[in-house]
């Protein structure tokens, strides 16, 4: 029997190829004759880089500023001239120095640095995924980070952070590396945000960054400046980013993404499913397991275990699911393409414990799922719904 072993992570516990790896211990505690195959996958967020490893490509670190300009070590990942760059790597929320948030100081330098240690490596095809973020700067500092100068009315260079973008009165692109002229962007986001307004990214995700609503206020008043003198500095495709979908992902990294990098927006699970050839690797499978840290209603959405699942139906594989808990019914499991599906909580009925124990009973999870395939005498179509 062939195996697929396509989680995302189990976020606050696991990496997905830690999960992949513990399942296909309990798998083989019981099953004989097993070939399994681990392909890590994400949503474009965290994760992201372990999923390109998972798939061929090659680890890089580079040491760039972190969201507090603290110097981080910073993995993304190179195949030929394709590089894959995790945002959450450099500029995300679990680098704030003691978890303290920054609201109005954090940056997207580091990225903007991320990128260019990839063209450093000679990549061309650019893939970068945005979850996870610590910045609400507009990508003014991903900008910063290649080349570009944020100017107050003296001339002065700003300091790093969306609040001080209210002082900005120039922005110079003619120190941008020349380099990005020759490169193609994939902006790896679900987030269908703007940059601006009630539905933008200083209200919608300020809030989980650390702003209060006068912090707000004030980073929507300096993304709105950053906005004007981007479009006197570049004209109609700066305009034409504000609204767009994904300009308001990364607190608003999106923007500059799309504005100045001419990236193309993509959903993360999607991008992540085409670098790791997923659907022609399934082709040949008797069965997919996927899963992540909590099924849920936002699952539903199109996250990870979703897409791999869509993925595996098109193919006519069966899909189990694995997670730690769920909240939805059974019903909306298996109309989600999942023909049944394990949880942690099963085992440990305390989250926290499942938390803290989630390797060991991944494993036992592994196992149940191997007795019940050795019961079946392998009849994968015993699987599908």
């Amino acid at each position: 029997m062939r195996i697929i072993i396509a989680p995302d992570k189990f976020k606050g516990s696991l990496s997905a190829p830690d999960v992949a790896e513990h399942l296909e211990i309990g798998l083989r505690s019981v099953l004989c004759g097993l070939e399994v195959e681990r392909i890590p996958v994400a949503d474009g967020g965290e994760g992201t880089v372990d999923a390109a490893v998972g798939s061929g490509y090659t680890r890089r670190t580079a040491t760039v500023p972190g969201p507090t300009g603290v110097p981080v070590a910073a993995d993304f990942a190179v195949r030929g001239n394709s590089a894959v760059i995790e945002m959450a790597a450099a500029s995300g929320l679990a680098l704030l120095p003691g978890g303290v948030f920054d609201p109005l100081g954090a940056t997207s330098r580091g990225t903007g640095e991320l990128i260019r240690a990839a063209l450093d490596a000679g990549c061309t095809d650019i893939v970068l995924g945005v979850g996870g973020s610590a910045n609400t700067d507009g990508g003014a500092g991903l900008l910063a980070g290649l080349g570009a100068r944020m100017l107050d009315g003296a001339g002065r260079e700003l300091p790093d952070g969306g609040a001080a973008l209210a002082r900005i009165e120039t922005i110079d692109l003619s120190r941008l590396d020349p380099r990005l002229a020759a490169a193609r962007f994939t902006l790896a986001s679900d987030v269908d945000n703007p940059l601006l307004g009630p539905k933008g990214a200083a209200a919608v995700f300020g809030p989980q960054k650390g702003a209060s609503p006068a912090d707000v206020a004030d980073l929507e008043h300096g993304l709105e400046c950053f906005f004007r003198i981007l479009a006197n500095a570049i004209g109609t495709d700066a305009v034409a980013a504000v609204d767009a979908p994904g300009a308001g992902a990364a607190g608003g990294v999106g923007y500059a993404a799309l504005a100045v990098l001419k990236a193309a927006r993509k959903p993360g699970v999607d991008v992540v499913l085409a670098f790791t050839s997923l659907e022609d690797r399934i082709r040949h499978a008797d069965l997919v397991i996927t899963g992540e840290g909590s099924l849920d209603d936002q699952s539903l959405g199109g996250k990870t275990p979703i897409g791999v699942a869509a993925a595996a139906a098109r193919s006519g594989v069966p899909v189990l699911a694995v997670c730690g808990r769920t909240t939805l019914e059974p019903e909306s499991l298996i109309r989600a393409g999942f023909a049944q599906t394990y949880a942690l909580t099963e085992l440990e009925p305390d989250v926290s414990a499942c938390i803290a124990h989630a390797g060991n009973l991944l494993v036992q999870l592994g196992a149940k799922i191997g007795a019940g395939l050795n019961s079946l005498n392998g009849k994968k179509e015993v699987f599908h719904v």
